[in-house]
């Protein structure tokens, strides 16, 4: 069953509803982090959990049809048309610290690829929401269209990544020379750097080792915006790994260029 726009949007708002009343009550609240990790730190919590939970309960209940690939409590029906694909607390290492720069990632795939996305951000209020087509912004003052910059020279752009050191040893000779170029670098985004990027304050954010749940959501979010999301070599992003995003599609070119290379 495919869901007809504009419930969809009405829908994703509803979903984001949910995992907010889920994880507010927790930020900033002294929660007990756990580490998903025997070796090396990946943090989870009650909110990551209840999060997600509160998206797939309605979910389920609305569309039991319908699949689900979500970081916290696995995959369900993934041969659906329509799959839901959620990271409830994108930024979990931000969220521990208090910081405001994570969001809950919630999209959707039609027929095998990204048709939607939104990612919430309910600590300052912001929804960003795109269909591939369009993209927009909704804050508690109002909704507005929102759209990339054009920046065609990396010596102009201004580029995000969240750590430079979770690129391996092989990623991070490309990784450097090209923030060695870049007008400016910032750390610490996660999904931040691509709702920045979409609304034209950022131009660039290349990461690695990215899952499926951590770049699903973004992808119609960017394209709708005019920007471009693809893999270091140029194919889909839609199943993570190596992710560049960029808001001029001639600075994509010229940066794939370069990460073609690895």
């Amino acid at each position: 069953m495919t869901i007809a726009m504009p419930d969809l949007a009405a829908f994703f708002d509803e979903l984001a509803d949910a995992a907010a009343s889920a994880i507010m009550p927790h930020f900033r609240a002294g929660l007990t982090v756990e580490n998903k990790l025997s070796a090396g730190f990946d943090p989870v919590t009650a909110a990551d959990r209840e999060g997600e939970s509160a998206i797939r309960r309605i979910i389920h209940s609305r569309f039991p049809g319908h699949g689900i690939l979500g970081e916290e409590h696995g995959d369900h029906q993934l041969d659906a048309d329509n799959v839901w694909v959620l990271d409830p607390i994108d930024g979990t290492r931000a969220f521990i610290a208090g910081l405001p720069t994570w969001g809950t990632l919630i999209g959707l795939c039609q027929g095998g690829s990204p048709s939607h996305g939104m990612m919430v951000q309910p600590y300052v209020g912001e929804r960003f929401y795109g269909d591939g087509k369009s993209a927009f912004l909704a804050t508690r003052s109002g909704k507005s269209s929102i759209s990339t910059r054009a920046c065609a020279r990396l010596e102009d752009a201004l580029m995000c990544t969240t750590d430079p050191y979770l690129f391996t040893p092989e990623e991070r000779p490309v990784y450097e020379r090209i923030e060695r170029s870049a007008r400016n670098t910032r750390y610490g985004t996660d999904c931040y750097g691509y709702a920045m990027l979409a609304a034209g304050h950022v131009d660039l954010v290349i990461e690695s080792g990215l899952n499926a749940y951590d770049i699903v959501a973004l992808i119609p979010i960017v394209e709708g915006a005019g920007g471009a999301v693809t893999t270091w070599t140029g194919g889909s992003a839609k199943d993570g790994g190596r992710i560049v995003a960029s808001g001029d599609k001639r600075l994509h070119e010229a940066v794939l260029a370069q990460l073609s290379q690895v």
